[in-house]
């Protein structure tokens, strides 16, 4: 579990960015680390993390780190994930719906430095 959720958090803090400027600014992890996550942001990606990884551990247990990854970044629709050819195909497409369910989630910097959805 500690793995699935750490690797989660790590595609997290990759894929977003700061949104300093017009381009977006600079991913998270130039500047901040699993350490700058609020704790309330930490407790959603737990509970989220614990409840996708129970109900499809079958699915998921050859690859724990790689469905972290793949569960951050299906969920919020980036362009790649459970569906993109590395999982068999039907376990990806079971994959993508459930991860799907979830919704998506943007982290951002609040006033206080930390790391909020």
């Amino acid at each position: 579990m500690d793995e699935f959720i750490k690797s989660y958090i790590t595609a997290a803090l990759w894929s977003s960015t700061d949104q300093v400027d017009e381009q977006g600014g600079e991913p998270l992890d130039a500047n901040y680390s699993p350490d700058d996550l609020a704790p309330e942001t930490l407790a959603r990606i737990q509970a989220d993390c614990e409840s996708f990884y129970r109900d499809h551990i079958e699915d998921i247990v050859s690859n724990v780190s790689r469905a972290g990854h793949d569960f951050w970044l299906t969920r919020n629709r980036h362009g790649s994930g459970f569906w993109d050819g590395d999982w068999e195909k039907e376990t990806g497409r079971r994959l993508t719906e459930a991860s799907h369910k979830f919704g998506e989630l943007e982290l951002y910097v609040g006033d206080d430095g930390l790391l909020y959805f």
